[in-house]
């Protein structure tokens, strides 16, 4: 660090602001001592640092599996956002713990020094009753905030509490710092009044795991469309998110079905071929919509109509959340509907 300031013609405090990222090093500065650094090859030590200011600048990552899409944009996501902030990431997947589920996960990465850790989508309804380690600052992403909508509440714009930008700490876990979510439900709502407004009547959902929240809430989103509209609500049929489980689904709907929702564009997917496989053309016979909008929806056959989700925001709000408000707030990630080629009116 003697050398780097010497370099750059400044004192070691000021080297010492720039590695460490304090805002009170104009420009100018900052750049010259980063000119520095990279002409010496110069690396903060991590563990020196760490023993220096107790933290270690790496946080944790506990994930269910890495298999789905959603998961592993989130892992994407997480990832990109921590390193922008010069943090290093460490990832535990639930079906390699042998024993302890979660409780062992939270041991792990303590045991590796993080200064916090984020659950990630299912694992985060196994999380709910375990404790993190004392002073383990904790954020989970899509799981119930305290003010979240609860029997009677609604997903209609601009009535339910989640649309307010802001999500309260977390219920379960001592010491959880906050968390933060999509807005599924809502997502879910405008999907089922694009196909509302489309004439569709008869409006399936092809829901996603029972134990998920963000399957719950996006159900419950399109059971509250329908109501509104004063439509039947039939039992929804259920998948694992896979194109399999979405192509065996479409062996099971009904002939009275003009229109399904499914709960991620993957099962989505599979209901396009499976629907094909029946002799249905879509979108003159069903039309379908799925909800993420991967990257490769709009080369599905027909381009899918989804909502999309915001993983990179979702994966923003989640690091910012642990590492810059220890007050615990998080936020909720708006979801937006995207038409594409794979709706229609009804004939």
């Amino acid at each position: 660090m003697a050398d780097v300031a010497a370099r750059a013609g400044v004192s070691g405090q000021t080297v010492s602001r720039v590695v460490n990222g304090s805002p009170r090093v104009d420009p100018v500065t900052r750049a010259r001592v980063e000119a520095a650094m990279a002409e010496l090859g110069y690396r903060p030590h991590r563990a020196a640092r760490a023993l220096r200011t107790g933290r270690t600048h790496t946080i944790g990552l506990v994930v269910s599996t890495l298999a789905t899409v959603g998961n592993s944009r989130m892992l994407q996501a997480v990832s990109d956002a921590a390193a922008s902030r010069g943090l290093a990431l460490v990832v535990v997947t639930l079906h390699a713990e042998v024993d302890g589920g979660v409780a062992s996960a939270f041991e792990r990465l303590e045991d590796q020094g993080v200064d916090g850790v984020i659950v990630l989508n299912e694992a985060t309804l196994l999380a709910r009753d375990v404790a993190p380690p004392e002073g383990l600052r904790l954020v989970v992403v899509d799981a119930p905030t305290e003010d979240a909508a609860g029997p009677g509440s609604s997903t209609r714009p601009g009535t339910a509490s989640a649309r307010n930008g802001q999500a309260g700490s977390g219920q379960a876990g001592a010491g959880r710092t906050g968390t933060v979510q999509t807005d599924h439900a809502g997502g879910a709502w405008a999907a089922t009044r694009h196909l509302i407004a489309l004439g569709h009547t008869r409006i399936r959902h092809l829901a996603g795991p029972l134990g998920s929240y963000a399957a719950s809430e996006r159900e419950r989103g399109w059971r509250e469309a329908l109501e509104d509209a004063g439509l039947e609500v039939a039992e929804p049929l259920r998948g694992a998110w896979t194109s399999g489980a979405g192509h065996a689904a479409a062996a099971l709907l009904d002939d009275a079905a003009t229109a399904v929702f499914c709960a991620n564009d993957q099962m989505a997917l599979g209901m396009l071929r499976g629907l094909a496989e029946r002799g249905l053309d879509v979108p003159a016979d069903v039309s379908v919509v799925g909800f993420d909008d991967v990257p490769d929806a709009r080369d599905y056959r027909p381009p899918l109509t989804t909502v999309r989700q915001d993983f990179d925001a979702l994966g923003e709000a989640a690091v910012s959340t642990l590492v810059d408000d220890p007050s615990g707030g998080g936020a909720v990630i708006p979801a937006q509907l995207v038409e594409r080629a794979s709706t229609a009116p009804r004939r």
